[in-house]
C-alpha cells in the first residue's frame, strides 16, 4: 500500500468519522480518535513517513481552519479530510428523525441540505483552498458519508421510522453531491465511499458497518463501526489514491 514514490508525509484532517467516533477504543477521549479509524490504518499500512492525526469529533470547516491545519507544510504528501455534516446540523436533524415522526425528519432534513446547497459550497471552496495554500504539493482527498440505511427500507429499523430512512439517505446523496464538486473544483480528489458501505447498513441483511442509536452514548451514534473504517473508508481512500 506504500506510495510508488515512497513514504508520504500524511496529515488527516476533519470531523468524527476521520477521527473514529464509533469505532472504539479513542486514544483521544476529547476528540474521540481511535487507531482503528481509516487514517491510523492507511497509515500503518502504507508505513508513512510522517503522521499527523488531527480529525476530530465535531469539527466543522471553521474549526479545522482553526485547530487543525497547524501541521500542513510544503512537505505535506498527503492529505485526508472529512467535513460538511456538522456545518449543515446534520447530527440534529439525525436526533429529530430518531425521535419524532416522518414529517418532522422532513422538515429538519429539508433545513439542513438547504444548508448544503446554499452556504457550504463556499465554506468548502475557503476550506479546501487554505489546506492547498498550506500544502501546495500535496494530495486532496475530500471523503463523503455513507448511505446509513438500505435503499429500500424493510420497515423500523431500531426507532427509525421507513419514510425517515429513505429522506436521510437522499439528504446524503445531496451532500456528498456537494463535497463531489466542491473538491472537484479544488482540484482535489473525491472518494465516495457508499459502494464500500453498499449491503452493510443498518438493518441490513449483512453486518452492519455504521452504529445504531445509542443513548448512554449519543455521539457515537450513527458512525463508522471498526468495521466500517477499515472496509468502509479505508477501502475507499485506498481506492481513491489507486
Amino acid at each position: 500500500m506504500a506510495s510508488a514514490a515512497g513514504p508520504v508525509d500524511y496529515v488527516a484532517l476533519g470531523d468524527s468519522y476521520s477521527s473514529g467516533t464509533g469505532a472504539g477504543a479513542y486514544t483521544n477521549s476529547s476528540c474521540q480518535r481511535t487507531n482503528a479509524a481509516y487514517p491510523a490504518l492507511y497509515a500503518s499500512a502504507a508505513k508513512v513517513a510522517s503522521f499527523s492525526f488531527v480529525a476530530c469529533g465535531g469539527a466543522t470547516t471553521s474549526t479545522v481552519s482553526t485547530k487543525q491545519l497547524g501541521t500542513l507544510t510544503a512537505a505535506t504528501d498527503l492529505v485526508t479530510i472529512t467535513v460538511g455534516g456538522n456545518d449543515i446540523g446534520f447530527g440534529n436533524a439525525m436526533t429529530t428523525c430518531t425521535l419524532q415522526s416522518p414529517a418532522a425528519c422532513a422538515t429538519a432534513v429539508n433545513k439542513s441540505t438547504a444548508t448544503a446547497t446554499k452556504s457550504l459550497p463556499a465554506k468548502l471552496d475557503a476550506i479546501y483552498a487554505k489546506i492547498k495554500a498550506k500544502a501546495p504539493n500535496a494530495k486532496l482527498v475530500v471523503l463523503g458519508y455513507p448511505e446509513l440505511y438500505p435503499a429500500t427500507p424493510k420497515g423500523m429499523c431500531g426507532f427509525m421510522q421507513a419514510p425517515s430512512q429513505v429522506t436521510l439517505n437522499n439528504a446524503t446523496v445531496i451532500l456528498n453531491g456537494v463535497l463531489a464538486a466542491a473538491a472537484a473544483r479544488a482540484g482535489a480528489t473525491y472518494a465516495d465511499v457508499t459502494e464500500d458501505f453498499d449491503g452493510h447498513e443498518l438493518c441490513s441483511t449483512s453486518t452492519a458497518f455504521v452504529t445504531g442509536i445509542n443513548f448512554a452514548a449519543i455521539g457515537s451514534s450513527y458512525h463508522p463501526t471498526a468495521a466500517g473504517q477499515k472496509s468502509g473508508y479505508l477501502a475507499g481512500l485506498v481506492g481513491a489514491i489507486g
